[in-house]
């Protein structure tokens, strides 16, 4: 296992540190085994030589950020890479994070500050969920990428800046232009290069070496290494349409690991959503009381064996399974799980599904 961003044989992909807290709702890992992938991974490495602004288009959890980093990896640049989810930034605060401030800039500002942009001088910055940036901040973001400054809040001196951008969206930005939502200008500003990284069902020859990552990765985690996976198994996970994509597939690995047996996983031991080879039948067939007498079973079954870390482990797989099936909507995940939003926030906060440092802001 890597510790360092790297192109690994099979041509992964993975965070400095693969065991460190998520920003999100976010693929953990990304090969480029298919044949289809090699391709792509082309055409990034020769954009990533290029200067350019790029973005990078996708569905939640197809490693968006990871291809972020290695478009930083391979151009050279000698500063940081710094990575921000728009979406997580409050909409009050949302300028002074990316463009900075000045003391008394505004209530509660007690002291200048750089922003996103100053703190990616000479390297690159990735703007996440950049549609959900507000309008009236496209238009500055706009005016930094023209000018390469930066103007901090309350101040009026112009700072110059070096950054590439990298721009990451999981909706068609180009609808949200004809829907006015988000400026044409800007839209053009940031698709010079893009890069449109197809989901997993599409890509079904990255699944095997993923499989074997997150095996060998919460192997390590829980403590039961050498652990295999039977061929039933296996092709079951390569069939599945994953619509949760990568980070879908580490949760169901990560899953099967902790109920396994006899050191290897078997096909009883998947929980796909709605997939036939469910042992009980498809989800959506089994009444509430059915599904929840089922958890209770395998509930049972798991603190019979001893596995590990059970309370942490089954309490991050519902709040990350209720966030990943609202889309990551704070509230529409919140109502699901019939808790307020200020406990859901924390919960996302515990297990690093959101960034604590941005949403304490």
């Amino acid at each position: 296992m890597t510790q360092n961003l790297a192109t690994l044989p099979g041509r992964r992909l993975t965070f400095p540190r693969p065991g460190e807290r998520s920003l999100s709702i976010r693929a953990s890992a990304l090969v480029f085994e298919d044949a289809a992938s090699l391709s792509l991974l082309g055409d990034i490495e020769r954009i990533a030589a290029r200067d350019v602004t790029a973005m990078v288009i996708g569905e939640t959890g197809t490693g968006k950020e990871l291809v972020a980093r290695h478009i930083h990896a391979v151009s050279g640049r000698s500063g940081p890479f710094v990575a921000v989810n728009c979406g997580a930034l409050s909409e009050s605060l949302i300028d002074a994070e990316l463009f900075g401030h000045e003391a008394g800039a505004y209530t509660g500002a007690t002291h200048a500050r750089a922003g996103w942009f100053e703190a990616a001088d000479g390297g690159t910055l990735f703007l996440d969920e950049i549609g959900d940036m507000p309008q009236a901040l496209q238009v500055k973001l706009l005016r930094v990428l023209q000018e390469r400054q930066v103007v901090r809040l309350g101040a009026r001196a112009p700072l110059p800046v070096d950054v590439r951008l990298v721009a990451a969206t999981n909706v068609d930005l180009w609808r949200a232009v004809q829907a006015g939502r988000f400026r044409s200008d800007l839209y053009y500003r940031l698709n010079v290069a893009p890069i449109s990284l197809p989901p997993l069902r599409e890509r079904r020859g990255d699944i095997p070496p993923l499989i074997d990552y997150f095996i060998e990765l919460y192997g390590l985690r829980l403590g039961i290494e050498g652990v295999g996976i039977t061929p039933q198994a296996r092709d079951a996970l390569v069939a599945y349409d994953w619509p949760g994509n990568i980070r879908e597939l580490e949760n169901v690995v990560h899953y099967a690991l902790i109920v396994s047996r006899n050191g290897r996983i078997d096909l009883e031991d998947l929980r796909l959503a709605g997939a036939s080879c469910a042992p009980s039948g498809p989800a959506a067939e089994e009444a509430p009381e059915q599904l929840l007498a089922r958890i209770e079973r395998d509930l049972r079954g798991l603190m019979a064996r001893g596995a590990p870390a059970l309370y942490d482990t089954l309490e991050r797989l519902v709040v990350t399974t209720a966030f990943d099936a609202s889309q990551r909507n704070q509230v529409h995940a919140a109502d699901a799980l019939s808790i307020s939003r200020y406990v859901l926030r924390t919960l996302l906060k515990r297990h690093g599904l959101i960034d604590t440092a941005a949403a304490e802001r």
